[in-house]
């Protein structure tokens, strides 16, 4: 009944319904609860013509047999390919296209009824019927079906379960059984707004196709469960999917509609957890115009994006296939959505551009038993009472039945012209997708809603008096319940169908089970739909797959290899960026890496900049060029003053020995030879021991030689001053005084360094600031303080020494020693004022090899500048060697 048939009762507890006497003939019968109580009452003619409404066609057929319990069911058996819009005028677009898919999930359900009711065990005191609708897949169309289902509309045929046609609001029909729970519809947005328009009447819906995630609000849509799991599941799915094959740059198209607006939503936000980027968004009118589709392709060819998802129906990715063939778009990679992951009829026409899809499909079911034989049993002598079988037989077989009433033409010829059927014709003998039942998914699924409202009225009736759920601790009348009531048992289901163990969550969905399907060529060039093994979800999943290009990139960006890190271009998606290499003492070992890693302070990454490699370690050692240079001229050296002293004791009796104070110059060259072992102590690995020792040595052994020097120049310049009549010089600067001063000399350069070695001494330290990429073994002073004193009292000895000797410059030509010591202490100082900026520039082992080189040239100069030339004497000139000449001026 519409709202104008309708009279509210004013009922109580023993009050039977009472009408308003202007809208009835007669008193109600009875009244009848689905959503409150109303007044199911025949209605005059006469006071129904002033209510009556102008009708502008027929009811849509439906499919009904009548039970203790009748399930509502809608099916899309027609859709319309492009949507007119309402203007409550004409009578809208007939739907002209049908789903053999649909009608295959309509027997489904009538096959899973018969099957309830003839078994034992499950209702056995209560019989199901159903009343089927076609929904056309339509908000308007479903919504019209949802109410006659809930209303139960009247009957024009009585008692027979076929097809029936509203016949106006004559009153004198027979009412059929109101459902009280509907499953349906297929599509999430349909089914939204059926929600909407029966929630508060708390009649149950039940989906098999619905995934939308928004569906899972429990409290905007109570009354809500469905056997198709969530989008929320198979979203999370494609993201990593794409993810693992290195798509991060897919493109994103949906139907408009409010399934793939939620699913491409929850896509976007899943994906950024995973790296992948949508390199577009489009959504496309449920109606694909040429003008839409130009668009759509537009985008899709605008980008360079090679991997499609798409979230729509059948018949949308059908149009969008057709245009593409046309304009010869191919090599792209599509990702289909449960909604035709499987829809074998896309392939037909467009094999080479879906060759190689990947989808996620609803679990299938490995066989219903009986199912098979349910679908074939049509034969052209049973299916004229039922129009919509009626309608698919014509268009399977091209022909037309007696008495039919289908207007509808897909392409193979007009109702007028088609043959009638010649009564043979049978379904094996012909491919449908109605007959298929390899892929029995959602078909699956509207079996197992069946069969959750049929365990749930089994535990209503189950209920034990006294102990029920509702108020009061009642239990409901199987028979005569109230929808909200069923609904209570239904959350609470738990049962096994087929071997598969069936429960849900609180918001109504079941748990999620997919199969991933790749779409790959069989031997006839057939579709062979390939689900991907378990063994190959956890291994070698590319091996396992055939692609539309198995050398298919889809990127925005190129992946950084490693040494390099991601540097996100502003105001561009994540997914778009540059490589930037790792700065200097930084890597990254992996691919796309965000940042850079420092390497820990002993090693220091590699050319490629993709590993951490110890660092070099830097000292001046013995095995290098510098270093054997170094050493053999320290040995050298050493040599030579060795050499000198030999000669020097060889010849100690003879004049110009004995005139230069052979106990000074024995004691100079042995502490020059001292100074050239120095050297070597510099070479080599430094060590804690080493360290205290080097620079000590170095500063003791300088100062025993300019102590020295200093001793040899006083005893020249007070030899010669001595002469003068009466001077007591000499005297008090004897053998003893002269060592004396040696020792003195040496003593405050002693004293230096013992307190250098107290309080901060050297140490060998391993020096990781000065060159990033070696790591200097070097011997720190320890205190810089202590190592300038020695070096600057160095100086002090050497300025004295320059002084004195520059005193003696006009002593006689012949015995010129302090000439001698002049220039090797001018050679001395040049050495070491320009040591001094160097040693404060250089750094690592070219320090150490100054700091050497400065010891021996300064040594050299000391043994070269003052023995060289009595050497040369003695060995060359040994006429000169007599006191006679030394005497002369």
């Amino acid at each position: 009944m519409n709202r104008f048939q309708k009279a509210r009762c004013q009922v109580d507890k023993e009050e039977d319904c009472a009408v308003n006497e202007r809208l009835r003939t007669q008193p109600c019968r009875h009244c009848r609860p689905p959503w409150g109580w109303m007044c199911s009452c025949r209605l005059s003619a006469a006071s129904a013509a002033p209510l009556a409404l102008n009708k502008l066609g027929k009811e849509r057929k439906s499919l009904y047999e009548d039970g203790d319990v009748v399930i509502g069911g809608l099916f899309p058996l027609h859709y319309s390919p492009v949507s007119s819009p309402l203007t409550y005028n004409v009578k809208p677009i007939t739907s002209t296209y049908n789903y053999a898919r649909a009608l295959r999930w309509m027997q489904t359900m009538t096959f899973a009824i018969k099957e309830i009711n003839e078994r034992t065990d499950l209702l056995p005191r209560l019989k199901l019927g159903f009343h089927i609708r076609d929904s056309c897949d339509d908000i308007p169309v479903s919504l019209k079906a949802s109410l006659l289902l809930a209303n139960g509309q009247p009957e024009g045929l009585k008692g027979n379960a076929g097809q029936d046609e509203a016949t106006g609001l004559g009153c004198e029909t027979v009412n059929r059984t109101v459902s009280s729970v509907i499953i349906g519809d297929a599509g999430s947005g349909v089914s939204m707004a059926l929600l909407r328009s029966l929630g508060s009447f708390h009649i149950p819906l039940v989906s098999y196709f619905a995934s939308c995630s928004c569906l899972s609000n429990q409290r905007e849509f109570p009354t809500f469960m469905r056997t198709m799991p969530s989008d929320a599941f198979q979203i999370k799915a494609l993201a990593q999917l794409v993810l693992y094959f290195g798509w991060t740059w897919v493109g994103v198209i949906g139907v408009e509609s409010d399934y793939a607006r939620f699913a491409i939503q929850l896509f976007l936000q899943e994906s950024v957890r995973y790296g992948v980027c949508a390199a577009y968004t489009h959504f496309y009118p449920v109606g694909l115009s040429h003008q839409a589709i130009e668009k759509l392709l537009n985008v899709i060819q605008m980008t360079s994006s090679k991997v499609i998802i798409n979230f729509s129906g059948e018949a949308e990715m059908q149009d969008i296939l057709r245009e593409m063939q046309r304009r010869n778009l191919t090599g792209f990679q599509w990702i289909a959505s449960e909604a035709w992951a499987t829809s074998k009829s896309l392939w037909e026409n467009s094999a080479n551009l879906l060759k190689g899809t990947l989808g996620f499909a609803i679990q299938r079911a490995a066989v219903i038993p009986g199912l098979q034989q349910h679908l074939a049993a049509l034969t052209p002598s049973a299916i004229h009472r039922i129009a919509f079988l009626a309608e698919f037989w014509e268009e399977t077989f091209n022909c037309r039945l007696n008495g039919s009433a289908n207007a509808h033409n897909h392409g193979l010829g007009s109702q007028q012209s088609r043959m009638p059927c010649k009564g043979t014709e049978v379904l094996h003998d012909v491919y449908s997708p109605y007959s298929d039942v390899t892929q029995l998914r959602v078909s699956y699924n509207v079996y197992k809603a069946v069969y959750l409202v049929a365990y749930a009225l089994q535990d209503m009736s189950n209920c034990k008096a006294g102990e029920g759920p509702f108020v009061k601790n009642t239990c409901a009348d199987p028979k005569n319940f109230k929808p909200w009531q069923l609904l209570h048992y239904m959350k609470l289901a738990n049962f096994s169908t087929l071997g598969e163990e069936v429960n849900f969550d609180k918001n109504g969905d079941p748990i999620a089970y997919y199969d991933l399907m790749n779409w790959q060529t069989g031997p006839d060039g057939s579709l062979d739909l390939v689900k991907v093994e378990e063994s190959c979800l956890f291994s070698h999943l590319s091996e396992c797959l055939n692609f539309a290009s198995q050398a298919l990139r889809s990127v925005c960006s190129s992946s950084c290899p490693p040494g390099s890190r991601i540097a996100r271009r502003k105001g561009e998606p994540i997914c778009c960026y540059d490589c930037v290499p790792c700065a200097e003492g930084e890597f990254s070992n992996t691919t796309d890496s965000l940042d850079c890693s420092r390497c820990s302070g002993d090693t220091w990454p590699n050319k490629a900049r993709d590993l951490c490699i110890p660092k070099r370690v830097e000292y001046l050692s013995y095995h290098e060029f510098m270093g054997v240079l170094l050493c053999a001229a320290s040995v050298l050296g050493a040599g030579v003053s060795l050499v000198i002293i030999a000669i020097f004791y060889t010849y100690k009796d003879t004049a110009l020995v004995r005139a230069n104070n052979m106990e000074l110059s024995f004691l100079l060259l042995v502490f020059l030879t001292i100074c050239f072992l120095v050297g070597l102590l510099f070479l080599g690995k430094p060590s804690e021991w080493l360290c205290r020792i080097r620079y000590p040595a170095f500063g003791i052994s300088f100062a025993l030689c300019l102590s020295c020097l200093l001793a040899k120049t006083v005893v020249v310049l007070m030899a010669f001053r001595s002469r003068l009549p009466g001077s007591p010089v000499m005297k008090w600067f004897g053998t003893k005084q002269q060592r004396a001063s040696v020792l003195l000399g040496t003593t405050v350069q002693v004293i230096v360094c013992f307190i250098w070695l107290l309080t901060s001494p050297p140490h060998a330290n391993h020096n990781k600031d000065y060159h990033s990429s070696t790591i200097i073994v070097e011997c720190a002073t320890g205190s810089e303080v202590g190592f300038w004193l020695v070096l600057g009292y160095i100086g002090v000895l050497a300025c004295m020494c320059l002084v004195l000797a520059f005193m003696a410059r006009k002593l006689p030509d012949n015995f010129n020693e302090a000439k001698f010591i002049t220039f090797s202490i001018l050679i001395f100082f040049a050495v070491w004022v320009t040591f001094i900026p160097v040693y404060m520039s250089t750094g690592g082992k070219y320090i150490v090899a100054v700091h050497v080189f400065a010891i021996l040239a300064s040594a050299f100069g000391l043994l070269l500048c003052i023995f060289a030339p009595k050497c040369y004497i003695i060995l060359l000139k040994p006429e000169k060697n007599s006191k006679k000449f030394l005497m002369q001026r």
